[in-house]
């Protein structure tokens, strides 16, 4: 059983931001497959079943808020005996631009505090990460990560998120290892950004 978590903040006003893109990846996965999302209260999640990949796939949806995305995840994980090889967590990612992705194994949470607490909970940093670039305002950061996307960047954000459906098929298939030779040079087509 593979995990795919997708990061983001519940409720209807963190809708079309940065910090919930993890969020749109993992619905549009579920309409691929026609998965059907559920709430799971002893998980604080959604989550939703289905073949993604070829594979048996668990969908999530945090419903914890980003900072405590590891409350529901690690107890996921544990329940459904995955292991962290198992995990494919889809988050946002500041340092990389707008219609950008990059696939990464293991390694730190690079300043993002919703994989900093899946870390601390899952007690390994060794799991895959689909990071999906939304930029950043120096400036204020907070307000733009909790910012709605502006017409231009939403367009964007569509391709970025059905290239990301194809990206996190291939992390699940061939590993991650393949995934970053074919994925971490993607960027959206001119035009699209």
């Amino acid at each position: 059983m593979k995990v795919v978590v997708g990061l983001g903040n519940p409720g209807a006003e963190y809708a079309n931001t940065p910090h919930s893109i993890g969020f749109e990846v993992v619905d549009a996965i579920a309409s691929e497959i026609g998965a059907e999302w559920e709430a799971k209260r002893s998980f604080s999640c959604l989550m939703a079943r289905g073949v993604f990949a070829g594979q048996q796939v668990l969908l999530v949806k945090p419903q914890t808020f980003m900072n405590l995305s590891g409350d529901s995840v690690a107890p996921v994980v544990r329940y459904h005996n995955a292991t962290a090889d198992d995990l494919l967590v889809v988050q946002d990612d500041i340092d990389l631009p707008v219609g950008r992705m990059r696939v990464r194994k293991g390694g730190s949470c690079g300043g993002h505090n919703g994989i900093r607490n899946i870390i601390e909970r899952l007690g390994t940093q060794a799991f895959a990460r689909l990071k999906i670039g939304v930029g950043k305002d120096r400036s204020n950061v907070v307000g733009h990560v909790l910012g709605k996307f502006d017409p231009a960047t939403r367009r964007t954000m569509d391709v970025v998120v059905a290239e990301a459906v194809k990206a996190s098929a291939a992390i699940l298939r061939d590993g991650p290892d393949r995934a970053m030779n074919q994925y971490n040079g993607w960027s959206a087509p001119e035009g699209e950004a």
